[in-house]
């Protein structure tokens, strides 16, 4: 506890209790929440913090670096506190977000004509299809509704 203290104090952060609660629940976090996310879970403990406050923690936090903000889903923002390079898988079904863990960038090949417009800094990509847990239930309800056993 007292390491992560000082890791966001030495990242310029007033350290609150609601904040603290906030870096707790990011720290090692693999659910790619939103903040609305975010904001329930803290507010089991926190019953008075704001949706502000969740905002503004996690923008500084972004604004720094200890989040990457992913724009994978239309509706809302998710949040992913491990930074390092890695790309994502989504689930077309109920939206779960994977991390994926290999170096693309060899591959990948743009056109020349981009190339020399654009100074390429950073690629992220994205993989979709449907997780273990949403071909499980498939196979379910297909076996409920009189379907192959």
């Amino acid at each position: 506890m007292k390491d992560l203290i000082k890791k966001y104090r030495e990242k310029g952060f007033r350290i609150t209790p609601q904040r603290l609660a906030i870096f707790e629940y990011l720290q090692g976090n693999t659910t790619h929440p939103t903040v609305e996310d975010i904001y329930r879970e803290i507010k089991k403990r926190y019953p008075a913090i704001s949706l502000a406050t969740v905002y503004n923690t996690i923008q500084a936090l972004k604004d720094r670096g200890e989040v990457m903000e992913l724009t994978i889903d239309p509706d809302r923002k998710h949040y992913d506190p491990d930074t390092t390079p890695h790309h994502h898988v989504i689930c077309t079904e109920c939206n779960r977000i994977g991390d994926v863990f290999v170096d693309y960038s060899p591959h990948l090949k743009l056109p020349e004509d981009v190339l020399e417009e654009f100074v390429v800094v950073d690629n992220q990509v994205n993989f979709y299809g449907i997780c273990k847990d949403c071909q499980d239930k498939t196979k379910d309800d297909k076996t409920t509704k009189g379907g192959v056993r």
